[in-house]
């Protein structure tokens, strides 16, 4: 872990700092990069911009030396007063990353896999039961504990393919395997929950050996505005079999669809939402933006202010006859923008998780398929509603584009690939440094437990991908009363 935060801490972490002081030009400077580099494909890299700064300096002196000169020491005569404050901020940062890191390597973790049976008829509501069980916040309750790098738990629900073989696993501290293994046995009796391997490490996924490609996945609109969830589907209450549409076996079928020599992972890394991705810094967990009440900032009073907004634009405006004045008339909402109201208030009534969704597929050179790349990416449509909001690709090999003049494009396609699965290894989004190409927790997910329910949950037996692995029938315990 330590090796990894040497080699990872540079340009990106230091613009992260940079970003924690709330630099306004830097958002700026961000928004105009995305833009030229979505519409000519023209992609800036730090460290050419850095080099081109310092020659344009030293070009600068060459020319104009006592302006240059003058510049420099009105910044030596006032460094008392900013370089404090830079070398303070920097190991600050550096600290907690280090505190976060030590703690983080000390816990014991522990990989659960989960066979469902055959007859299993339970909904995803089970597993939004499941999911609000885990949702502890302990570890960093105190500003102590998070100085001494004390973080909340985590855990990674994942999805993997091997061959066509799909099974459903999730990772955890082995202090919290009796809460996953008590809770799931509570909401699906006659699952078996089992110790495994760690998957990941049974093949070696160096580039040099197989193809790798992978990536996030961020939401496509404000996160309280919800995504097709399984109440959509009908799949709240038990259906027949034959009427039953879980948008989940699109998922389950396609990742069973895949040959010898290929393999699929998907993982969901989630923990409790206590809104960091509204205004965190990097060195800490506390947020800087606040609420009217003095609290930090959520995605419950980002709802607020959404409702409001379409509240606002629902009014139609009339002239006041008397004073001749414009005013602001009575709300005359639509069906569909009541609708959105009524599903964004009933999504941040939940309980709410921040997620960080990571999908990568690995094949041998010879079995490696580039349409199973263009499956992956859209694999949440069915999840995805017209505006309102889904589920879509983002970062890692994502970002390149593959135009002809991408300077050292494959050099970095092999960082990547080596990065991403050490993330999904290790199973990190939220903490340095796993922070990929700078990225801070504003491309986390935040989901409520019935989003989160819908896009991974036990499938019942309506699901009958043949590769998807059941135990043939349900284990339970002797009667307590048997004599001995």
């Amino acid at each position: 872990m330590h090796n990894k935060i040497g080699n990872a801490y540079g340009v990106a972490d230091f613009i992260a700092i940079l970003e924690s002081m709330s630099l306004p030009f830097l958002h700026t400077l961000e928004k105009i990069e995305k833009t030229i580099t979505g519409k000519a494909g023209i992609r800036f890299e730090r460290w050419p911009i850095f080099i081109a700064g310092v020659t344009m300096l030293a070009m600068s002196y060459i020319f104009m030396p006592k302006v240059v000169s003058f510049a420099l020491s009105i910044a030596l005569f006032l460094a008392p007063v900013w370089l404090p404050f830079l070398l303070i901020s920097s190991a600050w940062y550096i600290y907690i990353v280090l505190r976060r890191s030590e703690f983080i390597a000390a816990q014991k973790y522990v990989l659960l896999e989960i066979k469902p049976p055959r007859n299993l008829v339970k909904t995803p509501l089970a597993m939004e039961a499941f999911l609000s069980s885990i949702h502890l916040t302990g570890g960093e309750a105190t500003w102590y504990a998070r100085f001494m790098g004390g973080v909340r738990p985590s855990w990674s629900l994942e999805i993997a393919s091997f061959e066509g073989r799909v099974h459903f696993f999730i990772w955890t501290r082995s202090a919290f395997r009796r809460v996953v293994e008590s809770q799931m046995y509570a909401q699906y009796p006659g699952v078996q929950v089992v110790e495994a391997p760690d998957y990941t490490r049974v093949i070696s996924a160096d580039p040099r050996e197989f193809g790798v490609w992978g990536c996030d996945f961020i939401h496509t609109a404000k996160d309280p505005l919800p995504m097709k969830t399984y109440i959509e589907y009908g799949l709240d209450k038990v259906q027949k079999e034959p009427e039953q549409v879980d948008p989940l076996a699109n998922l389950i079928e396609f990742m069973a669809s895949i040959g010898k020599g290929e393999y699929l992972w998907l993982q969901f890394i989630i923990r409790a939402h206590r809104g960091e991705k509204y205004g965190t810094t990097p060195a800490g967990n506390e947020s800087n933006r606040l609420n009217e009440h003095g609290k930090p900032y959520t995605w419950k009073d980002e709802a607020k202010e959404l409702v409001e907004e379409i509240r606002k634009k629902t009014r139609d405006s009339y002239i006041d006859i008397v004073t001749g004045e414009e005013r602001p008339g009575f709300p005359n909402p639509t069906k569909g923008q009541m609708e959105m109201m009524a599903a964004m208030e009933r999504n941040v009534s939940k309980l709410a998780f921040d997620v960080g969704g990571r999908g990568i597929y690995i094949a041998k050179p010879e079995h490696f398929n580039v349409i199973t790349i263009s499956h992956l990416i859209a694999l949440f449509k069915p999840f995805s509603t017209e505006g309102w909001n889904g589920i879509t690709s983002s970062g890692w090999l994502k970002t390149f584009d593959d135009y002809p003049w991408e300077f050292n494009a494959e050099k970095r396609k092999d960082h990547y690939r080596r990065e991403i699965v050490e993330a999904y290894r290790r199973r990190q989004f939220f903490y340095d440094p796993f922070f990929e190409g700078g990225r801070l927790m504003r491309d986390a997910m935040v989901m409520s437990t019935e989003e989160l329910a819908t896009i991974y949950h036990i499938p019942s037996r309506a699901i009958e991908t043949p590769s998807l692995e059941r135990i043939r029938s349900a284990t339970g315990e002797a009667p307590a009363n048997l004599p001995t």
